[in-house]
């Protein structure tokens, strides 16, 4: 847990100087030499930043941290994408959309007569809510989003002759989603976003064998990438 806690700290701290780099370098606009008296013209790529497009869309490489069992302690550190699209229905308020799927191996739980080593999971999530716009200028700014969905988590794909009791994984299903963070974008041009979306993943998994449990799991996730606004404005 303070190893999430001081990630998330750092991540915001490098979003933040990203930003402020951001407008410290976009101030000292390009130029180019005029056709006469050899003069310059100060050319800035963010003068036609706007933020009133209808709609945009983004993809990244994504990072999620998951636990595969209710009891299993060693979590999994999977890799995906992360695919959003925006549709805005004011300044500072649109429906926002998201698919993401992650891979990659986990540790297990109790042990089989033949130990299962690094068995492969996956996730596939579906949500959609409302997103705010806030703090922002031409440089960047600042969204925060809670969508609500569904994740399907495929945890019993790499057991061989086991079953997900026999690793003390949850089982095949698909189960209740939230999705909870927001965006720390970096404004290239008027059209092409520099963008970081840090994330609390919620999810509601349970098993059929045991005890039977349902359990809750927050775990973090991450994406870097980039967002384009299309042209079509509100």
């Amino acid at each position: 847990m303070r190893y999430k806690v001081r990630f998330l700290a750092a991540l915001v701290v490098a979003a933040t100087l990203a930003l402020c780099i951001g407008t410290r370098s976009q101030a000292q606009s390009t130029a180019s030499p005029t056709a006469g008296n050899g003069t310059y013209i100060a050319i800035d790529p963010l003068a036609n930043v706007r933020y009133d497009n209808r709609y945009d869309i983004s993809l990244g490489a994504a990072y999620q941290h998951v636990k595969a069992g209710p009891n299993v302690l060693e979590g999994a550190n999977l890799g995906g994408l992360n695919l959003t699209a925006s549709y805005w229905l004011s300044k500072h308020w649109a429906l926002e959309g998201t698919g993401r799927v992650f891979y990659g191996t986990s540790g297990v739980g109790q042990t089989t007569p033949v130990p299962v080593k690094g068995p492969v999971i996956s996730e596939y999530f579906g949500a959609a809510g409302p997103e705010w716009l806030g703090p922002h200028n031409k440089h960047g700014a600042l969204i925060a989003h809670v969508l609500v969905g569904g994740a399907y988590g495929n945890f019993e794909q790499d057991l061989g002759p086991y079953k997900a009791q026999d690793v003390a994984f949850y089982n095949n299903q698909l189960a209740l989603a939230a999705i909870m963070g927001g965006h720390f974008d970096l404004n290239r041009s008027a059209h092409w976003v520099f963008r970081v979306t840090p994330d609390a993943v919620l999810t509601r998994y349970s098993i059929n064998y045991g005890n039977k449990i349902t359990q809750t799991d927050i775990n973090f996730a991450i994406s870097v990438g980039v967002e384009y606004k299309f042209s079509k404005k509100r």
